[in-house]
């Protein structure tokens, strides 16, 4: 049986509309038990997991509030926020 994927045409993370490339995200990590997927930029796609362990995200369990709430990922979602849907940039490693 797939996996339910959420459909949408804006960024689960960061609300922006989302351009030609779409990764396909777990909020709750397979590996913690997670089925569903919802689309995502690739540049939130990659921040997410340099900011996050999978254990920190199961913890979080697809909270995308608790997630935006983050420091360092509300810092990212203001610094995104006028970028074109399509924008990418390297994506700075987890301290």
């Amino acid at each position: 049986m797939a996996p339910d994927v959420e459909d949408t045409a804006a960024c689960w993370l960061c609300a922006r509309p989302l351009g030609r490339r779409v990764e396909k995200h777990h909020p709750v990590p397979k590996s913690r038990g997670g089925r569903v997927t919802v689309g995502v930029h690739p540049i939130c796609h990659r921040t997410l997991h340099a900011r996050f362990t999978n254990a920190e995200l199961g913890r979080l369990g697809g909270d995308v509030d608790a997630i935006r709430r983050d420091p360092d990922i509300a810092a990212f979602l203001r610094w995104i926020a006028g970028k074109p849907p399509d924008f990418h940039a390297p994506t700075k490693k987890r301290r």
